[in-house]
């Protein structure tokens, strides 16, 4: 974003906020200014003669107001301001005043409105309860446990409002098959952040799109060099023994494509090479001519090569826990192929062609484990989690403060705000109850699932304070203005700086918002 945009949207956002957070003004509005004779001539020589009673110009009639009470009519004079900035009205081939006079009408218009907005102030009212959209969602997650999870594989897509948002709180409901999901999505996301091994081996698969071109390198992941492929950020759950298995791309009827000749194909794990395949270039007999195979049939070797070359394509490794990039490429081979050079097929051309001697590609990659555990890890989400760990011969006690430190400071950081000792039990009651079925990790993992499910958590709540009558305007208390604006700058939880200023009630001081708001929009948050 340039400098100038992120200014300017840094004063936009303080100032938002500074409406719903500043203080309130006495009610009643001030008595209203007369207008003066300077101003009310200009309208009188350039405005009311179309934009009367008579002739309703525009469907705009500005006589019949009252320019000594401005307020009551500020939706209209907000458009007379609006033409008058601009200098659009009169219009061109009318007389018009001199610039000095435009600006000088506005200002005064200006002043009579916000004048009166501030005298009167309607911040509007928010919702009580608005439900984390899955944008949000993951984000907070991200930020609280340092794991970055694929949200859209496990909660279905939020209902929209008009113009395609969803974010909107009066679309953000919570019913019994969606609460489900969440339960769901929580015991997947805790045993993945504290590293409690899986069952059994899991297996994800990565689709290549079968429209695009592998005859280039596809990503950053991939090295220099390659060709094709797929480069896949893939969460492994503990330390362990995993398995990649590579399926290559074949034509409508099956027959894998660019099998004439032999194609080296690397697997790599964070850059480090785990494997070189060979394929291609291992069929026997002739070959079926471009395009014809599955119409003509040919020799069995032959057929059976084109069917089957990728079945090797399979090896097991060790994979520490933790995000890591498997990446599945060809290397390329500088020669080129003489001839006359052929455009690049599409379409039926492109199904039906096997491609004989052209470029291989890759289908889909499937990465499974772990097949066997060796260990939980150090993962991001273990260090960020796991601050304190008694060792086994420490009492039971020295286990029940690590367990209240830890969850303690989780639960402040989810609920974005100070927690009571109810709180706490709470989550230490699932602590003792996971403890009992396996260890430390195990109780962490289970108080864990339920902070993730914690409305707390799940929801945005904004209660009035206690005796506010209806209709009464108030400041936003300072925790609920660092989550307004954690989420609208960042789709996210607030940060311990955020909520340690608001905890002191200083982040509703002009100065220090203005400062917080810049620095949430100069973290690279912001931009996600």
């Amino acid at each position: 974003m340039p400098k100038g945009s992120n200014t300017a949207l840094a004063l936009l956002a303080t100032g938002w906020l500074l409406v719903a957070a500043g203080p309130v003004h006495a009610a009643g509005t001030p008595p209203p200014s007369t207008l003066p004779a300077s101003h009310r001539a200009v309208l009188e020589t350039y405005c009311f003669g179309c934009h009367n009673q008579k002739l309703r110009t525009a469907g705009l009639t500005l006589d019949t107001l009252s320019p000594d009470d401005v307020s009551a009519d500020a939706a209209v004079w907000e458009k007379v301001i609006r033409k008058l900035r601009l200098e659009t009205m009169p219009p061109s081939g009318r007389p018009r005043p001199d610039q000095a006079t435009y600006r000088a009408l506005a200002s005064w218009l200006e002043n009579e409105i916000d004048k009166s907005a501030a005298a009167n102030p309607n911040p509007g009212r928010s919702a009580i309860f608005h439900r984390l959209n899955r944008f949000e969602y993951q984000n907070a997650v991200r930020d609280l446990l340092a794991i970055d999870v694929d949200v859209a594989s496990l909660l279905p897509s939020d209902n929209t409002y008009d113009q395609g948002f969803d974010n909107n709180a009066e679309q953000l409901s919570m019913s019994p098959a969606l609460l489900d999901r969440y339960l769901s999505a929580a015991r997947k996301i805790s045993r993945l952040a504290v590293g409690i091994a899986p069952a059994g081996p899991q297996v994800d698969t990565y689709k290549v799109h079968l429209n695009l071109m592998q005859d280039d390198r596809l990503s950053e992941d991939l090295p220099f060099g390659s060709l094709g492929g797929i480069a896949i950020r893939h969460y492994f759950p503990v330390d362990g023994e995993y398995r990649v298995k590579i399926k290559l791309q074949a034509n409508y009827n099956d027959y894998i494509r660019g099998m004439g000749r032999p194609h080296d194909l690397d697997v790599r794990l964070d850059g480090a090479l785990i494997k070189r395949f060979t394929v291609g270039g291992g069929a026997k007999g002739m070959a079926a001519p471009g395009g014809y195979a599955g119409n003509i049939m040919m020799e069995r070797e032959w057929e059976d090569y084109m069917h089957h070359a990728d079945e090797g394509l399979e090896v097991s490794f060790p994979a520490k826990a933790g995000p890591r990039i498997v990446a599945v490429a060809f290397v390329r081979n500088l020669a080129q192929v003489e001839g006359v050079l052929q455009p690049r097929q599409t379409s039926y051309a492109l199904a039906v062609d096997q491609r004989y001697f052209g470029n291989a590609s890759v289908q889909h990659v499937t990465v499974g484990g772990p097949y066997r555990v060796s260990g939980p890890g150090d993962t991001p989400s273990r260090s960020r989690i796991l601050t304190c760990r008694p060792p086994r011969s420490e009492p039971a006690s020295a286990e029940q403060q690590c367990a209240k430190a830890i969850l303690s400071r989780l639960a402040r950081h989810a609920y974005r705000r100070p927690i009571t000792d109810q709180d706490v039990q709470v989550l230490l009651g699932f602590f003792a109850s996971g403890r009992k079925a396996g260890g430390f990790d195990d109780g962490i993992q289970f108080a864990l699932e339920r902070l993730l499910v914690d409305p707390n958590f799940l929801f945005r709540i904004e209660r009035d304070p206690a005796g506010t009558a209806p209709g009464t305007v108030y400041p936003v208390p300072d925790l609920e203005l660092a989550t307004r604006l954690s989420t609208f700058l960042w789709g996210s939880l607030p940060d311990s700086q955020l909520m340690d200023l608001a905890s002191r009630g200083k982040l509703g001081q002009p100065q220090v918002l203005d400062q917080q708001t810049r620095r949430l929009l100069a973290d690279a948050r912001s931009k996600r």
